[in-house]
């Protein structure tokens, strides 16, 4: 056999030449975990929330967040309206400590079962 016989000509497939939708919205809110609530040495008040906000590790810069709105979301087991998805919304109201941890205030006090899940730290309203 020569060389020209043993290349194989396979046909080129075709391509598809749909280009992806790049309108998707940017992301407004940031990972959160609910710590706990603020506390004494006996004694904890459950008003208050204790929230680490990923990426935040200073006073400093827990400082742009005040004012912003928090949410808990987490799935129920009964539908209401059409859904089992519930929130519970609250705000950041002062920091807590020196390291970037934050106080936050809930509609409805967060559950204790909450204590280590993720919240989102909504990016409005802006103080800009």
């Amino acid at each position: 056999m020569s060389q020209e016989q043993k290349k194989v000509i396979k046909p080129k497939k075709k391509q598809n030449k749909k280009k992806k939708k790049q309108n998707k919205s940017p992301r407004l809110h940031i990972d959160g975990i609910f710590m706990g609530y603020r506390r004494g040495l006996t004694t904890q008040k459950t008003g208050t929330s204790l929230i680490k906000i990923v990426g935040v590790s200073t006073r400093k810069e827990s400082d742009w967040y005040l004012g912003k709105k928090v949410a808990y979301v987490y799935n129920a087991s009964r539908h209401h309206d059409g859904s089992n998805v519930r929130t519970i919304w609250g705000k950041i109201t002062s920091a807590h400590g020196n390291s970037g941890i934050v106080r936050a205030k809930f509609k409805r006090n967060l559950p204790a079962i909450a204590m280590g899940k993720k919240v989102r730290v909504m990016m409005y309203p802006s103080n800009l």
